[in-house]
């Protein structure tokens, strides 16, 4: 009697696996790393990409306020650096094929976190809308002695 119960119980449990393993989805193959890159924002400062996407997902690398038909970069007030910045991004999602509406993501780096309010007065024209998640953080130097950096990740999910 006892092996009985074994066997039944031991074919319960290979029938749940069973069961299991054919609810799963398949595997998918892995999707190739695409290079972003427009001549609508800064060319990169360093070995690094505008963006990479993969899939439905772009990562864009941290963006600084220089306007990419000069070169030069925006001095004066924070927002017009940070009105710089976020345009360089929407540039970079444009050429993937996404905008702001996508971002899930963005990392704010500041020089000085006394300009919080004026940067996220700007920030609220670009995101006014179901706004990102998001990460301010006071650095002590960023690139070419900038004021504001902003980096993002984006989904596209329409």
């Amino acid at each position: 009697m006892k092996k009985r119960i074994t066997i039944i119980c031991g074919l319960s449990l290979v029938a749940r696996v069973l069961t299991i393993g054919c609810l799963q989805p398949p595997p998918q193959e892995p999707q190739p790393k695409e290079v972003i890159a427009t001549k609508a924002a800064p060319n990169a400062i360093g070995p690094y990409s505008q963006a990479i996407k993969v899939g439905d997902m772009l990562f864009c690398s941290g963006q600084i306020p220089i306007n990419p038909e000069t070169g030069d970069i925006v001095r004066g007030p924070i927002e017009a650096q940070t009105r710089q910045v976020l345009d360089n991004l929407g540039a970079v999602l444009t050429e993937a094929g996404m905008d702001y509406t996508d971002v899930v993501s963005v990392s704010v780096f500041i020089a000085d976190m006394d300009n919080f309010n004026r940067i996220n007065q700007v920030y609220a024209e670009y995101f006014s809308e179901r706004p990102p998640a998001r990460c301010a953080v006071e650095v002590s130097r960023l690139p070419k002695d900038v004021e504001i950096e902003i980096s993002l990740i984006a989904v596209k999910t329409q």
